[in-house]
């Protein structure tokens, strides 16, 4: 029964990460690069 509620939270956590973190992770990644290159162009002229 141990096993089952490990795989169940194991599963779960996956799912959370697959499907919530990773795509956040990517907008900000995208987003923070695009800032980036924004600012610079600002500054640089």
């Amino acid at each position: 029964m141990e096993d089952d509620n490990q795989r169940q939270a194991e599963l779960k956590a996956f799912l959370f990460i697959t499907v919530i973190m990773f795509p956040i992770l990517a907008v900000a990644v995208v987003g923070g690069y695009g800032f980036l290159v924004w600012f610079l162009q600002v500054v640089t002229g």
